[in-house]
């Protein structure tokens, strides 16, 4: 096998599984020692700069992380259901603890460079591009239709999951460093807009249509028929505050859950979700179906919707037919009909929240911005620049729904661009992250981190009362660890980015690192092809999408192979040798954000 080049940041950067699978590689495992140490200020900042909301993601991120942890993979086999570090509530811990950071912010700066942006759209992709490049001396203008900034963290995620307070907290950092905002104001032509002489236009309006359903009887029901993330709107600015008593809920989404859950506070008493697909196909989150049903409300899988019912104009029900899943020798899924009775639901409103859509009627046909066949924009997949160089787009406006922090990865990235755009540079160009590799030893035997891993369970988030919750579309219903018991869930941290670095012309060969390793994760062995080679470790290495960590060099032509899937980085096997061919370094990668060192040395030079 090929000797694995730990200079490559992207080897280390993998085995940090979490902040691998974070779109704004968040370096979690840095964060969460700062909380551990109590220095929620600290552990706060270091979030911001990744991923610019962490009170709000804290509270509503879609937790890519999560199910990345390595703790779920190395935990004992008596367990039944290996559960990961809870990161996002630990992101949430640094910004409820964190006391007053404003002056840690960015100042406006003191002169701006002349270059003018409009962001269309209030939401964190917008945002992210505006906290980005206000620092820089660009006179950002962020337009939105509603009169707050914020977007669909605003209108589409009930208060009951993300109070309006934290909202306005974090937006107003953004807003406090020199941005523009202009509320109340809905772009309704691109044209018109490039008319007025920006020097570039990011384009994160998200995807604003909620997608129907054509069925019978949906016209003459229309009065108690509502899209979701229409009604949620409209719930989130008060426009709504009742619903009936018996509600239906289409979709197995997250909107879907947020629909659900608010119209059980808002007067449904006999609330239901319905989706044609199985129960563990649905696209929600698992932790958001268990919230619905730890609230009473069922969740009825393959149903699939064939009318409306209704009587003098007046929705009474639905009706659906009853399906299942069969697969194909490719593993397809196809729904088929069971056979049985078409199931009837009786039911006063429906709420449809089966997918949502980009909508660019606001956009001219005759500008030169292609779309594609789902009507997205052409863009650059790694610039997001379009068919028109100086107009740009992120988040849901460009390649479709997602979440929060996969917008803010797209706002990082859309920012460089603008900013390598406006300096006349080669947007494909990208900067290299920044990283460091530093020994943790402070002794013969002593690391400057804990490496005493807790063997405790997960810890569960409280919840209010729920006779409280229930009946209030305000009240925050998680209430987050208080500071001993985030602590505690500090120490189920494995501290990825602690690496194992090894040595090996200073390696004697004396097997004292395979000896005292409790995972069995380290190999001394003759070389060979890799998936021969995963075969005949000390413990076979059989989770193929996690890199080996291969050496050669040693005495007797030998390798050094480590599987990094379960390592604990415990540093046992750095305290044991007796030379110390192993090492324990903490990696540390900060990416890439706009600013002058993104550019070439020439532009450098000349902004000089």
């Amino acid at each position: 096998m090929r000797t694995t080049d730990i200079r490559n940041p992207d080897y280390f950067h993998k085995v940090v599984d979490c902040q691998w699978a974070c779109p704004a590689h968040t370096p979690v495992p840095e964060y969460i020692r700062m909380i551990a140490a109590g220095r929620y200020a600290d552990a706060y900042m270091v979030n911001w700069y990744s991923n610019v909301f962490p009170g709000i993601l804290g509270r509503t991120c879609d937790r890519p992380c999560e199910p990345a942890c390595r703790r779920g993979r190395v935990e004992e086999e008596n367990i039944e259901k290996p559960e990961p570090v809870a990161i996002c509530r630990l992101k949430r811990v640094a910004a409820d603890n964190k006391g007053d950071v404003s002056a840690r912010m960015p100042a406006p700066p003191a002169k701006k460079n002349g270059k003018r942006i409009a962001c269309v759209g209030g939401g964190p992709a917008s945002l992210t591009v505006a906290r980005d490049l206000a620092p820089l001396g660009y006179h950002i203008t962020v337009f939105d239709q509603d009169p707050k900034a914020g977007g669909f963290m605003r209108t589409q995620v009930p208060r009951f999951r993300l109070p309006e307070e934290v909202i306005d907290e974090e937006v107003g950092y953004i807003v406090d460093s020199g941005v523009e905002f202009v509320g109340n104001r809905r772009i309704d032509s691109l044209k018109s807009l490039l008319n007025e002489g920006w020097d570039a236009v990011f384009v994160g309006c998200g995807a604003p249509r909620g997608r129907d359903l054509d069925l019978p009887g949906r016209q003459e029901s229309a009065g108690q028929i509502h899209i979701g993330i229409d009604w949620l709107a409209s719930v989130s600015f008060g426009h709504i505050e009742k619903v009936g008593k018996r509600v239906i809920v289409l979709g197995g989404g997250n909107t879907a859950m947020d629909c659900c859950r608010s119209a059980r506070r808002l007067g449904g008493e006999d609330v239901k979700v319905i989706v044609r697909s199985g129960f563990e196909e649905m696209k929600a989150s698992p932790w958001e179906k268990e919230d619905a049903q730890h609230e009473g409300i069922p969740i009825i899988n393959y149903h699939v919707p064939k009318s409306f019912e209704h009587e003098n104009g007046r929705l009474t029900g639905m009706t659906f037919e009853v399906v299942r899943a069969e697969y194909d020798a490719k593993g397809r899924r196809q729904l088929v009909p069971t056979g049985e009775p078409d199931a009837f639901f009786p039911c006063d409103e429906v709420l449809i929240a089966v997918g949502q859509e980009n909508s660019f009627p606001w956009i001219e046909r005759d500008l030169g911005l292609d779309f594609d066949q789902w009507g997205l924009p052409v863009l650059d997949e790694k610039t997001f620049q379009s068919t028109v160089p100086s107009v740009f787009f992120g988040g849901d406006a460009a390649f479709g729904p997602k979440n929060i922090i996969w917008a803010v990865a797209h706002g990082h990235d859309a920012a460089i661009s603008i900013d390598k755009y406006l300096n006349g540079e080669n947007l494909a160009e990208r900067p290299a992250p920044h990283v460091n590799l530093v020994s943790q030893k402070m002794g013969i035997h002593e690391w400057s981190y804990d490496n005493d891993i807790s063997n405790e369970m997960r810890h569960v988030v409280p919840w209010a009362a729920a006779e409280k919750t229930l009946k209030s579309i305000k009240i925050e219903v998680e209430l987050g660890f208080d500071q001993q018991t985030a602590w505690a869930e500090t120490q189920r941290c494995l501290n990825c980015d602690v690496q194992t670095v090894f040595k090996a012309p200073l390696c004697i060969e004396c097997d004292g690192c395979v000896d005292i390793c409790p995972m069995d994760c380290i190999s001394f062995t003759p070389d060979g092809e890799e998936a021969e080679l995963r075969h005949r470790l000390t413990a076979p290495a059989l989770n193929t999408s996690q890199d080996l960590y291969v050496a050669d060099g040693l005495k007797t032509g030998r390798v050094m192979v480590k599987d990094e899937d379960v390592c604990l980085h415990c540093g046992l096997c750095a305290e044991r040798c007796p030379t110390g061919a192993w090492d324990m370094q903490k990696f540390l990668l900060e990416m890439a954000h706009a600013s002058p060192a993104c550019r070439t040395p020439t532009t450098r030079r000349n902004a000089a």
